[in-house]
C-alpha cells in the first residue's frame, strides 16, 4: 500500500473537486476541454523542467512511495500532479470567481505585479548559485512581467488572493510530498541547490513555483474558456 501514497495524494486533491463539478450551481463540468487543453500546455512547459531537475540531481523521488512507472525519468504520480493540482485549483478559481467579486482596482493590481517582478527578479539573481531559487524566482518575475505587462492579463490580483486562500491545502499536500507525517519525503531536494529556508517540510521555492503553475493554467483556461462562452 506504501508504494501507492503519491498516487493516492494526486487521487484525494482532485476527488471533491470533480465530484462538485457536476453540481447544477457550478457546473464546472462544462470546462472540462478547456481545462484539459489550458493545463496540457503548462504542463509541458513544468514537465521539461521537472525532467531537467530531476537528471540534474536537483531533487529526486522516494521509491518506496510510487508506484514505479516512470516516463521520461520522471514517477507518472509527478506527470498526474501537474494535472491534479490545477485541476482543484481552477475548480476553486472558478467557483470563487462565480460568486464572488476577487477583481483588483487598476493602480492596487499593477503596484503589486511591480512588486512581485522587482522581488522576484531581484532575490533570483541574488541566490544565482542556488539553482532551484535562481529558476524559480527568475522565472516567475518574468511569468508575471509578461502576464501583466505584454499579455494584459489582469488575473494577477484575484488569482494571488485564491491561491492564498488555498494555501492551507497547498501546505497539507506538498507538506506531505516533502515528509511531513512520513518516514521520510517523497521528493527529496539537493540542499546546494536551494535557499533551506522552509515552510514546515515545505522549501520556500516550492511555494513560489506553485504559484507560477497557477498563474499559467489560470490565464490559458481563461483565454480557452472565453471561446466556449461566458465562465460563470
Amino acid at each position: 500500500m506504501q508504494h501507492y501514497t503519491y498516487l493516492l495524494i494526486n487521487f484525494f486533491t482532485i476527488i471533491i473537486c470533480f465530484v462538485f463539478s457536476f453540481h447544477h450551481k457550478i457546473k464546472f463540468s462544462r470546462f472540462f476541454g478547456a481545462f484539459i487543453k489550458s493545463a496540457a500546455l503548462v504542463a509541458f512547459a513544468f514537465i521539461i523542467w521537472d525532467i531537467w531537475f530531476t537528471a540534474r540531481g536537483v531533487w529526486w523521488f522516494n521509491h518506496d512511495y510510487i508506484i514505479g512507472l516512470t516516463i521520461l525519468g520522471l514517477p507518472f504520480e509527478e506527470i498526474l500532479f501537474f494535472f491534479c493540482i490545477p485541476f482543484a485549483c481552477i475548480f476553486t478559481y472558478f467557483c470563487l470567481n462565480k460568486f464572488f467579486n476577487f477583481n483588483w482596482q487598476y493602480k492596487k493590481e499593477k503596484y503589486f505585479a511591480v512588486a512581485v517582478i522587482v522581488l522576484s527578479l531581484g532575490l533570483g539573481i541574488y541566490q544565482h548559485a542556488k539553482i532551484y531559487t535562481m529558476v524559480t524566482f527568475l522565472t516567475t518575475g518574468v511569468t508575471v512581467f509578461i502576464l501583466y505587462f505584454m499579455l494584459n492579463a489582469r488575473i494577477i490580483g484575484k488569482a494571488s488572493v485564491i491561491y492564498m486562500l488555498l494555501m492551507p491545502g497547498f501546505l497539507l499536500v506538498n507538506g506531505i510530498l516533502t515528509g511531513t507525517g512520513l518516514e521520510s519525503p517523497i521528493v527529496n531536494y539537493n540542499p546546494d541547490n536551494f535557499m533551506g529556508f522552509r515552510i514546515l517540510t515545505i522549501p520556500l521555492e516550492d511555494v513560489v513555483y506553485g504559484y507560477e503553475l497557477i498563474l499559467w493554467n489560470i490565464y490559458f483556461f481563461e483565454l480557452i474558456g472565453r471561446t466556449k462562452g461566458s465562465l460563470s
